[in-house]
């Protein structure tokens, strides 16, 4: 990878307008493929209200894009795309690929590596987890509220000096990032927090503080957490057996903060149900794990889609 790489964001939110920003705030250059905040974008650049110091991007000082036909070709695609529209890998994708671009993404849940290295081969693929409290406020306007880590790792397995050059990239931004030794195993660590909370949060329309506001809910989240811990064990990526009291620790900090699955449901989009909730599902039985209560959020989360008719 260049000194200097050509980054492409492939789905600028929240979560891609954030680190793309705070790669562009340090002087890399970055791409942002937008949607319906294209225009807004372009006019008036980006504004983050961050817990790690709030900044400005003016217009001027990014490129975006509405079509990846007129983006450059990309040493580093970071897709941060909702995982409802992998189904547009190809289209999006492809103009920015060349011989040696690195591909990472930094989606929820689990299958997206997996299609990317279909489409574009195993070599290109790199994985990531972001772990964040972060939501859009509007179009360009991102508040960053807590958080904000990142750890990555190779699609094929253990670390390389392409995911260290791209670590450091985010760490010369102001980003925390590690290399994962073990991808598969950190999908599933960040599942045993997003299972719960997005899944929960989802089907009840309950913010994270209100989950763990009483006994019960924290008896509910840790067993949800318990069955995906089983899941991980059985395929070969046990999480550490202190993460759950983590996770309880570290969500009592956020506040009253709405999970991605919350947002979209009141914002009328198709929530990640398959990603977040039915893969880690499939995956999880698959190894003989029994997930009575994943199964029945799974099913609810579908019917909320479904009686809704969400689309993207």
């Amino acid at each position: 990878m260049l000194p200097k790489p050509v980054i492409c964001i492939i789905g600028a939110g929240a979560v891609g307008g954030y680190y793309g920003a705070r790669l562009a705030q340090h002087g890399n250059d970055v791409h942002f493929l937008l949607r319906s905040d294209f225009d807004a974008v372009r006019r008036n650049g980006w504004k983050v209200k961050s817990c790690d110091g709030d900044f400005t991007l003016a217009a001027g000082e990014s490129h975006v894009y509405d079509d990846p036909r007129k983006m450059p070709k990309a040493d580093l695609v970071i897709v941060t795309l909702k995982t409802t529209a992998n189904d547009q890998f190809e289209p999006l994708i492809r103009p920015l690929v060349k011989e040696d671009t690195a591909i990472l993404t930094l989606q929820n849940g689990l299958g997206s590596e997996e299609r990317l290295a279909e489409l574009f081969g195993k070599q290109h693929i790199l994985g990531g987890m972001a772990f964040t409290c972060i939501n859009r406020l509007g179009p360009g306007v991102i508040h960053h509220m807590a958080e904000g880590w990142v750890r990555i790792g190779e699609f094929g397995g253990g670390p390389s000096p392409r995911a260290s050059r791209i670590a450091e990239l985010f760490i010369s931004s102001r980003i925390e990032c590690k290399v994962l030794d073990n991808l598969r195993r950190g999908r599933w660590e960040k599942l045993s927090w997003n299972i719960p909370f997005n899944g929960l949060g989802a089907v009840m329309d309950l913010t994270t503080d209100r989950l763990i506001g009483t006994e019960e809910g924290v008896a509910m989240v840790l067993a949800i957490i318990q069955e995906v811990a089983e899941a991980a064990r059985l395929l070969g990526a046990a999480i550490p057996e202190d993460l759950p009291r983590r996770h309880i620790e570290k969500t009592r900090l956020m506040g009253a903060y709405q999970t991605s699955m919350q947002i979209d449901r009141r914002e009328g989009r198709l929530m990640e149900v398959e990603a977040i909730l039915g893969e880690p599902l499939r995956q999880g039985t698959g190894a003989g794990a029994k997930m009575p209560r994943l199964s029945v959020i799974h099913e609810m989360a579908r019917a909320v889609d479904a009686a809704s008719g969400k689309r993207e």
